[in-house]
């Protein structure tokens, strides 16, 4: 197996080669003067598995484009399987046709995954919501991961388990907010949001005696613009919540995010390393690497 990393998580490519003893294959990146983008691999797979990794953030298209040229290039060159770790997935969002004419962009990202040559993809912690596992829209096999218990590891080292609650800001929350409370062997609970806007959300439904004197641990996969875990945080902050720390898989922080974030009051944000960011403190790399070892080498 080679390790092959795009150009958005280079050094991520270059953690799980270490961790998996295999060697790791440098891809030139750059673009002509007209945008157009050029690569080039120092080594070719010819009868190995190749493995991909590029998480999709922030300008997607540029990526993800960069990642099709890639696979597609890789089974050209003799890969005998393209393997490609996507840690956060493009597109997820948009599962369904919501309004009439309205392109339905996840399925035809997984669809140009597979046309390009894709035999596998893993991905950690989806923003899934219609469709709960992307195998029953998918030809190939797709591996959703989570690096839920390595936070939930963290904050157990960090602040303990005492007098500490987990709480998700929303009802999709649920699924991560419940591995990080059991890994502090904490009780979790669950808030309910409205959305306002893109920007703005209301949460309510909250029972007081949850958070009196207590440390609240909020927990989502990703934070985008920040106005759930601002809403949330100046929730429980209300209803006697003593500090509050957040922790995601996907730290994307747009627009404004961290001042919103750490406005509201929150102590520390803890994010994996998806997303390179200054809160990327837990790494994806050890789960990726686990399964890998036990079902790929």
């Amino acid at each position: 197996m080679l390790v092959y990393a795009g150009s958005a998580s280079k050094y991520l490519g270059l953690k799980l080669s270490k961790i998996l003893n295999i060697e790791y294959v440098n891809v030139e990146t750059r673009k002509f003067p007209d945008g157009e983008l050029y690569i080039r691999v120092d080594k070719e797979p010819l009868n190995e598995k190749a493995l991909i990794v590029q998480s999709m953030y922030k300008t997607p298209n540029d990526y993800l484009v960069e990642y099709l040229f890639l696979s597609k290039t890789l089974k050209e060159l003799g890969a005998k399987e393209v393997i490609g770790v996507i840690p956060y997935f493009p597109y997820a969002r948009q599962d369904s046709r919501f309004k009439p004419g309205e392109v339905v962009s996840l399925q035809v990202v997984v669809d140009l995954l597979e046309k390009m040559g894709t035999d596998k993809v893993i991905t950690v912690d989806m923003h899934l919501h219609r469709v709960h596992d992307l195998n029953e829209i998918s030809k190939i096999p797709f591996v959703n991961l989570s690096v839920m218990e390595d936070i939930g590891k963290f904050f157990m080292k960090k602040i303990g388990n005492e007098d500490t609650i987990v709480v998700g800001p929303d009802e999709e929350a649920e699924q991560w907010a419940k591995k990080v409370a059991y890994i502090l062997n904490v009780q979790y609970t669950i808030l309910e949001k409205t959305r306002l806007g893109d920007l703005e959300v209301k949460i309510e439904k909250v029972e007081k005696e949850d958070f009196k004197n207590k440390n609240v641990i909020l927990i989502d996969d990703i934070i985008s613009t920040g106005g759930t875990i601002e809403a949330a945080v100046k929730k429980v902050k209300a209803q006697g919540a003593e500090k509050v720390f957040v922790g995601c898989a996907h730290a994307i922080l747009a627009q404004t995010a961290e001042y919103r974030i750490f406005r509201a009051g929150v102590e520390e944000l803890v994010a994996s390393d998806s997303i390179p960011s200054p809160y990327s403190v837990v790494s994806i790399a050890p789960v990726i690497a686990d399964y890998i070892k036990k079902f790929l080498l």
